[in-house]
């Protein structure tokens, strides 16, 4: 009788055991399902935003085409003129802060209307981070959820003497990356805004972190072509705004070309090595869960010998 009791017990804590493997078993593969959830959704969002901007590019540079060169000129014109008119202001009495809640939900001016093309008045392509995403008028939340804004008060992102263009995005969207990589981007790094009289580039001079107050850097400089790029810093904190300006330098269309290729060469390694490294976080735990199965079967091969074994000596 306490041979059979003894074997109930030892049939109990088998099962028991058994149990609280698959439990552990599958509190494992959740965790690792949900980390891989969390893990890949930005990658995949991001992937599909990119599709998406390529797409509403393309649509900006193939209706541009379709302009004739008479109304293009008319409209630079027109932009060149209005920074003309900018260049006899000392700006930096008039800049607001983008991210403010007055500036946030400021509407679409009138101001850049002769360079819009369906609502965007061009795209900025930074090659190193890598980033091709349109630009529109303002910068309030509805813009900056979609793209880039450029900053109102600043000179229109077309180039010129006496000009300094402000375009502002958002870091950390979990839908887009936009400038969450401007931090990035070194002195002598090179960025391009295309609008609808063609492409301009601007190679980095200057990068500072400033109180959301201090504009000073924002202004026009006599005898200068400067864009500065402009998003909130330290990451997911947003107390200072990170600036990057760049100085308008000769355009050589091969040039570009040849940074975006090196670029979508380097991020298609990385790319590369990250997939890599998860597919081998995989067959890890595959491997883990195989073996842990592979002992727990084993385990209960050897209590059913046990179980048998003992029955037989009861019997004996």
């Amino acid at each position: 009788m306490k041979k059979n009791r003894k074997t109930t017990e030892n049939s109990k804590k088998s099962t028991s055991n058994s149990k609280h493997n698959i439990w552990k078993t599958l509190i494992i593969v959740m965790v690792f399902i949900v980390g891989l959830g969390i893990f890949s959704y930005p990658i995949i969002t991001n992937i599909i935003y990119e599709r998406a901007a390529r797409r509403v590019n393309q649509d900006f540079d193939t209706a541009v085409t379709k302009i004739e060169d008479s109304v293009v000129k008319d409209k630079m014109d027109r932009a060149h003129a209005y920074n003309d008119y900018l260049s006899g202001i000392k700006n930096s009495e008039t800049l607001k802060d983008p991210y403010t809640k007055e500036q946030m939900h400021a509407g679409v001016e009138e101001y850049a209307k002769m360079l819009e093309v369906n609502e965007q008045i061009g795209h900025i392509v930074i090659p190193k981070i890598p980033l091709n995403a349109p630009i529109y008028v303002g910068t309030s939340e509805k813009v900056l959820q979609k793209g880039i804004g450029h900053m109102e008060g600043t000179s229109l992102p077309v180039g010129g003497n006496y000009t300094h263009t402000v375009l502002t995005g958002h870091r950390g969207l979990p839908t887009a990356k936009l400038f969450t990589d401007l931090d990035k981007l070194e002195v002598g790094d090179k960025f391009y805004i295309k609008n609808i009289g063609g492409t301009i580039a601007y190679e980095i001079d200057q990068i500072k972190v400033v109180e959301p107050t201090e504009l000073n850097d924002l202004s026009i400089v006599p005898g200068h072509d400067y864009c500065t790029l402009l998003t909130c810093t330290p990451y997911m904190i947003n107390s200072h705004r990170l600036l990057v300006r760049g100085h308008r330098i000769d355009y050589v269309e091969a040039v570009m070309e040849k940074e975006i290729t090196d670029s979508k060469t380097n991020n298609m390694y990385r790319n590369l090595f990250w997939g890599t490294l998860a597919t081998l976080i995989a067959l890890l735990l595959y491997i883990l869960l195989k073996h842990l199965k592979t002992r727990k079967r084993l385990r209960a091969q050897a209590n059913i010998e046990v179980v048998f074994s003992e029955k037989e000596k009861g019997i004996d």
